[in-house]
């Protein structure tokens, strides 16, 4: 993680500073993999922010960026949202930890079943990782099974990490390449079995290979492209056919999609669902809901935490999902991402760039479509620097909150339609390489283990 002072981009010196510090003191230097500069424009991209507020933050240098990562997702009605930090604020003067349990929790359980179409019982969480644990931990005790197939991102647990103890490689497509299950014991080999989004006959497929072994299949419903037409209720006839649990991880699409998630959108019902993320604008929190015949029989398992009933969270989710439906946030959100969808392929067309910009509306990205995946990884790192140096903190999509409004959108559609110069430039001079002063954007999973 070395870089020489000469390097450093100096608008960030003191976040480049501080990151080459926690390396030493912080085992990765960060705690979220997502949040490393090397996935940006390290030497350009900030790495500390010190205030947010809207769609907007102030890194530790003293810089205000237009945010378009909303916090890894987590934020959406804008960072410091005034009625959500009233309402926690609030609940700071009466506590936020007893020795039982506060009435909070059932009124935040009946707001999720009146939501979310599969959700007939609740249990709560602090994050989608653990969330993801305690649906899997649901899943194979309700079922007496072991296996769980997956397809997507579902976290760091062993239960998920277990799937490259056989090949490598087996998570290459649901997260990033070159992850080392080190420290997850060998035992778990075998017992999390990845399947490709769209194949029905592949999942099939597997289910047959595995007959009477699997309790659940773990999925993102989609993310940031719609599924084709009939796949998802093809995976819900093949649960059923197969007599497995399907459960559908909902912490990254959360509640932008619809105010009741991506259930109602896409018209197919899970016996489990997670959420996460955007469930709390940004205070941790996580829920895990289901059907009654999926998640009674947890009654009778050891499945425990005290911060799970952390009023703050509970009350931050009450209110987020509360102001969700009343300002009709998915609306908003979806209106912004199909604008800066469509300015964005308005700029790519202007400047005869190579690329594309697609997406579901509520996040929204583009990107290069180049044979040699180094130019690829180039262009996305200049594209990167140069928006950083225009004050606009993203890669190349959008997640959006209610904040982005238009002064965010003016801005970052003058920055990119800078950046997009450079690119164009660089790609007629075939000096795309020179013109990028930073670290070029790394696969920092294979730094992490190499």
């Amino acid at each position: 993680m070395s870089t020489q002072e000469s390097d450093v981009y100096i608008g960030v010196a003191k976040s480049m500073e501080l990151y080459h510090q926690a390396g030493q003191l912080i085992p990765g230097a960060t705690q979220l993999i997502s949040r490393r500069p090397t996935l940006y424009a390290y030497g350009f991209s900030p790495a500390y922010a010190v205030s947010a507020k809207g769609a907007r933050f102030t890194d530790v240098d003293g810089n205000e960026f237009v945010d378009w990562v909303s916090g890894i997702g987590a934020v959406i009605l804008g960072y410091c949202d005034p009625v959500v930090d009233a309402a926690v604020k609030a609940k700071i003067d009466t506590g936020t930890m007893y020795s039982i349990s506060h009435p909070s929790e059932l009124e935040l359980a009946e707001i999720l079943i009146e939501r979310i179409p599969c959700a007939e019982m609740v249990r709560f969480a602090k994050g989608g990782g653990d969330a993801c644990a305690v649906a899997v931990r649901i899943a194979r005790g309700t079922t007496g099974k072991d296996k769980i197939l997956f397809c997507g991102y579902h976290g760091w647990h062993d239960w998920y990490m277990a799937a490259n103890l056989i090949d490598d490689e087996e998570l290459d497509s649901h997260l990033f390449p070159g992850i080392e299950p080190i420290g997850v014991p060998k035992s778990l080999a075998g017992t999390a079995i990845p399947f490709p989004y769209g194949d029905v006959q592949a999942l099939d497929a597997t289910l047959e290979k595995h007959a009477g072994e699997v309790a659940a299949i773990m999925m993102e419903p989609l993310r940031s492209t719609m599924p084709e037409p009939g796949y998802l209720e093809s995976v819900r006839k093949i649960a059923d056919k197969h007599g497995v649990l399907l459960i559908f991880d909902e912490v990254s699409t959360g509640f932008r999609p619809t105010a009741g998630g991506t259930q109602p959108l896409v018209g197919v019902t899970p016996d489990i669902a997670v959420f996460a993320k955007s469930i709390s604008n940004g205070y941790p929190m996580g829920a895990v809901v289901g059907t009654r015949a999926a998640m009674e029989p947890a009654s009778q398992m050891f499945i425990s935490s005290t911060y799970w009933s952390d009023t703050l969270g509970i009350q931050a989710a009450i209110t987020s999902l509360t102001e969700v439906k009343n300002r009709d946030v998915p609306q908003t959100v979806q209106t912004t991402g199909r604008f800066m969808k469509e300015q964005t392929q308005k700029l790519i067309d202007e400047h005869g760039l190579p690329a594309e910009a697609a997406g579901v509306d509520w996040h929204p990205h583009f990107s290069f479509n180049v044979d040699n995946p180094e130019t690829a990884k180039q262009l996305t790192t200049l594209f990167s620097q140069e928006m950083a140096r225009r004050n606009v903190h993203m890669a190349t999509s959008f997640y959006l909150n209610e904040s982005h409004g238009d002064s965010e959108c003016n801005q970052t559609l003058e920055a990119m339609n800078e950046a997009f110069k450079v690119i164009s430039s660089g790609l007629a001079t075939n000096s795309i390489a020179e013109k990028i002063e930073c670290q070029p954007r790394v696969d920092i999973f294979r730094r992490l283990v190499s």
